[in-house]
């Protein structure tokens, strides 16, 4: 049956999306934490955000039988472009014939670990430009060269809290539903698995098998005061950037590597979400004769989602950039 799924119906596409995505939630730590909207059906390539502004705290005294002025809802809208991203591998007559595994379920999963880790790539690539900056050490990145410490997290949640960024009480379920669920306060930080010693060895840490009443997410490592700490590969350093590595780990053997910590508080950034209905779009194309193909010899499997990431409030997320311990 011709679909736009290639040679799949849309019910084995949904299977095949399903599975798509189980295999990639481990590498969706972004997913949780952004101000996540579902991407709609036949729709534009722009989606809208809105971003209400707080209303005037200033305490004015009512008089007795007069009715205050009435304020007004301000907001500001903070629009984002989708682009399509996409992959495929390319499958012979041959083994879609004669191989003794279930290749078209691992190429699946393999490109749903792909599709994962290539969205929140570029996920990470736009948050880590923000403007809300702090450094380990010195007044800029060439300068960095010592660890994550908590007189550094310190400053960093202090800024936030002066931003009245507040705390994340909820997060997109680990699922392939599009679900929140509410989680316990605090702030969050993303780190690489280098600086995962640092972290550990910081004053309070308590490792995430021992919160007790508290669920761990996947990919925590441990919290610290307000601030619990997630770690993935994707979030990697500025390599040799800093200043002289020492101890420090080097890529060059000669500057220190600078790894951005990203400390968040509540709606600081937005993102479509990598699941639900139109989330991402496998297709599945057998060996079928045609001019470039004559023999039937070539089929393959893709996917391809539409995607974008924007930073809504910068006041509301900080970077720390740090180095780490070798």
């Amino acid at each position: 049956m011709a679909t736009t799924y290639g040679d799949i119906s849309p019910r084995t596409a949904a299977y095949a999306a399903k599975d798509m995505l189980v295999r990639g939630q481990p590498y969706l730590v972004l997913e949780k934490f952004g101000q996540a909207k579902p991407l709609p059906a036949n729709n534009s390539k722009v989606i809208k955000f809105r971003r209400y502004s707080a209303l005037n705290n200033t305490p004015v005294e009512l008089v007795e039988g007069v009715t205050p002025a009435r304020k007004t809802l301000a907001f500001t809208d903070v629009t984002a472009t989708l682009a399509q991203y996409g992959d495929l591998i390319r499958i012979s007559d041959v083994v879609f014939d004669t191989h003794e595994d279930p290749v078209l379920k691992e190429a699946t999963e393999l490109l749903g670990e792909q599709a994962a880790q290539l969205v929140e790539t570029m996920r990470f690539g736009v948050l880590r430009a923000g403007t809300n900056v702090l450094f380990a050490n010195g007044a800029t990145r060439v300068a960095v060269n010592t660890p994550i410490t908590i007189t550094l997290q310190r400053r960093a949640v202090r800024t936030l809290k002066r931003q009245n960024a507040r705390f994340i009480t909820k997060i997109i379920r680990s699922t392939v539903a599009f679900e929140t669920q509410n989680v316990a306060p605090g702030y969050v930080a993303l780190i690489h698995p280098d600086c995962e010693t640092d972290v550990r060895n910081m004053a309070g840490f308590t490792p995430a098998e021992k919160y007790g009443t508290i669920t761990p997410w996947e990919n925590e490592l441990g919290k610290v005061e307000d601030v619990r700490y997630l770690s993935s590969t994707i979030f990697t350093s500025f390599p040799s950037a800093g200043g002289v590595a020492g101890t420090m780990l080097s890529t060059n053997a000669t500057a220190a590597d600078v790894y951005p910590v990203l400390y968040l508080g509540s709606d600081a950034y937005g993102i479509v979400a990598l699941k639900g209905m139109y989330a991402i779009t496998p297709m599945v194309v057998n060996p079928k004769p045609s001019d470039s193909d004559p023999l039937a010899q070539r089929g393959s499997v893709s996917w391809k989602t539409m995607q974008t990431c924007v930073i809504l409030n910068d006041a509301f997320m900080l970077r720390g950039e740090v180095a780490a311990t070798a």
